[in-house]
């Protein structure tokens, strides 16, 4: 494994660019000055997109955040002028801040900005055994100077954005750190630098979690439960919640003195540092979203099930797109590391396209994935998976038949599965249904990726903006995606925008990442009937639930055929009950908005709608 040094060699007269504390430029050991402020502002905002163009709108949005005066364009040409002589070089053969068609860029190197070498470092830690990977951390962490940019440049929204994100990035950073050094035994080194974190982020469970297993591995056991109590309080008091299931675990082991809740020595927990010293081994799983929002009872549910021995092999998280399922499942699979040592995996039983993967193409990964030559057939899959402690994500189930010869059939193993319809015809299956975002859950996601401060700024537009979407996390997302590159448009402007019927799924695009391109994958694979009852419900009945007998208004039928139309419906996806388990007559139907929204698009059409976007 090559070794990462924090503070490799340079050549003389090398410039070094910090902004993981005070902006700082330096060549050799002599710092720059970087003149007035509004300069200082140019340079970290060019910093912030360190190789890449920074159009003179971002300028002149990151230096004037209010009203920009009539000479803005020619200041930020004044300023970028002075920062080009000042950064000037002798040995190199092209200017270091350059202008191309799409704005300036700064160009730096690995090894001469300390946030890309803190990047470079985080990402070398991941899959690594335990120890290196806690000496990368540490290399990066050691790289901060305190608060990113200092306190002087936070008066621009843009630049206060960049650092609520750095300091999350650092955090992360430090809480993978921390447990690895618990993993090693090293209780005594970080049990103080959590109570400090945990008293500035008190309701971030992971940090209290970590801090508890340290005070529990420095022998203060006591405390320990303390903090669960308190936070416990916490929770209940502002968010009306209780601690995850996997809390309440750590919680139950201190309590009954289980030495394995402190200070695991990575040797000797093969589920995440096995002899073999590779950290999860055999998790082959998507980036666990540091953002995760929401979703607190089904998450605490799907653990409860997946810990239990009697529950069964098979749970089912069910939803419309964008709903959350995979990143709930996902969620689950990282924090039950301990209880799946053979592994956790996730598999996609659709191609790109959309369309139902091969068995055979599907079995051919998963044997890549648990380190196995590869399985001559079902049979043999489901005769490992019995062995074997392992979890297993089948994501994007399409239709029965594409996962039934996966199931296991009694063992060890466990699996779950998402898909966007019920799957009605797997028996014995464990289901849970994955709601919507509620308003207040929606908008802290929202905040979290374009800044708190802007939503703060203009909350009913906020407000807005997520009710649009739904409570579906991947349109919030999506919102909150864009707006975090579309600085310019005020809050207030995006909300007018998304809040038109008529162009919202268009307004819901970033990048490659399009919210009608996904609910467009799950109506084509609807039968055509289904697509024109769907597109009749929509039309028919207003947004939010209905009954039976609207339904059968819409649908031109009676109400015995309305049921088998709406169940079909709910069956595949495109229809929810949130009046929960009640007599068919008596139940509330509603179709998720965004599903609406595509629904009432194909029925004006009367084919379904074209993905675009």
């Amino acid at each position: 494994m090559p070794r990462f040094s924090a503070q490799p060699a340079a050549l003389p007269g090398t410039l070094r660019f910090s902004v993981l504390g005070p902006l700082a430029v330096h060549r050799d050991d002599r710092e720059l000055p970087l003149g007035p402020l509004k300069q200082r502002v140019v340079l970290a905002t060019l910093l912030g997109s360190a190789n890449s163009p920074v159009s003179v709108d971002a300028l002149t949005d990151a230096v004037w955040p209010e009203e920009p005066p009539r000479t803005a364009r020619k200041n930020i040409q004044v300023y970028v002028s002075a920062l080009r002589t000042l950064l000037a070089e002798d040995d190199r053969d092209r200017p270091r801040l350059t202008h191309t068609h799409g704005g300036y860029v700064l160009g730096v190197a690995e090894d001469e900005f300390d946030l890309l070498r803190f990047r470079s470092l985080v990402r070398a830690a991941e899959g690594q055994p335990v120890r290196p990977a806690a000496q990368l951390l540490r290399q990066a962490l050691d790289l901060w100077k305190g608060s990113p940019l200092g306190d002087d440049l936070r008066h621009s929204p843009r630049l206060a954005e960049e650092t609520e994100r750095l300091e999350l990035r650092r955090l992360t950073a430090y809480e993978s750190w921390a447990e690895m050094e618990l993993e090693l035994g090293g209780a005594a080194a970080v049990v103080e630098g959590l109570r400090d974190l945990v008293e500035l982020h008190p309701l971030r469970e992971r940090l209290r979690c970590a801090w508890m297993r340290a005070l529990r591995g420095t022998g203060r056991q006591a405390e320990a439960l303390a903090v669960y109590d308190d936070y416990r309080q916490l929770l209940a008091r502002e968010l009306g919640l209780e601690p995850s299931a996997a809390m309440v675990a750590r919680y139950r082991a201190i309590l009954a003195g289980d030495d394995r809740a402190g200070t695991e020595v990575a040797a000797a927990r093969p589920g995440t540092g096995t002899a073999s010293g590779r950290v999860g081994a055999t998790a082959a799983l998507p980036s666990d979203l540091a953002d995760f929002t929401g979703l607190g009872e089904e998450l605490r549910y799907l653990l409860d099930l997946l810990e239990d021995e009697g529950a069964g092999e098979v749970v089912l998280l069910s939803g419309p797109a964008g709903a959350g399922k995979t990143a709930l499942a996902v969620r689950a699979a990282h924090l039950l590391g301990d209880r799946f040592p053979d592994g956790r995996i996730c598999v996609s039983l659709r191609d790109a396209d959309g369309g139902t993967r091969p068995l055979t193409a599907v079995l051919a990964e998963i044997g890549a994935r648990t380190g196995q030559a590869g399985f001559s057939g079902p049979e043999a899959w489901r005769e490992w998976l019995a062995a074997h402690r392992v979890l297993v994500v089948l994501d994007d189930v399409p239709e029965e038949r594409a996962v039934r010869p996966l199931l296991p059939s009694g063992g060890k193993g466990r699996v779950v599965l998402t898909a966007r319809g019920q799957l009605g015809g797997l028996a014995p299956v464990r289901r849970i249904s994955v709601p919507p975002l509620g308003t207040a859950e929606a908008v802290q996601l929202l905040a979290g990726l374009v800044g708190r401060s802007r939503v703060r700024a203009d909350r009913e537009a906020a407000l807005r903006i997520v009710r649009a979407c739904g409570g579906s996390p991947l349109a919030v997302r999506v919102s909150g995606m864009r707006l975090a590159v579309l600085r310019h448009v005020p809050l207030r402007e995006f909300a007018d925008r998304i809040a038109d019927p008529a162009g919202t799924l268009d307004e819901l695009t970033s990048g490659d990442v399009s919210v009608r391109r996904r609910l467009a994958r799950g109506w084509e694979a609807l039968p055509q009937e289904c697509g024109r009852d769907a597109g009749r419900l929509a039309a028919g009945t207003g947004d939010g639930p209905f009954g039976l007998s609207e339904a059968a208004e819409a649908l031109g039928c009676d109400e015995r055929h309305a049921v088998r139309v709406v169940e079909g419906l709910i069956d595949a996806g495109m229809v929810t009950s949130p009046g929960g388990e009640v007599t068919a007559h008596a139940a509330q139907y509603e179709l998720p908005h965004l599903v609406r929204l595509y629904a009432l698009g194909a029925e004006r059409q009367g084919t379904p709608v074209p993905v675009s976007g």
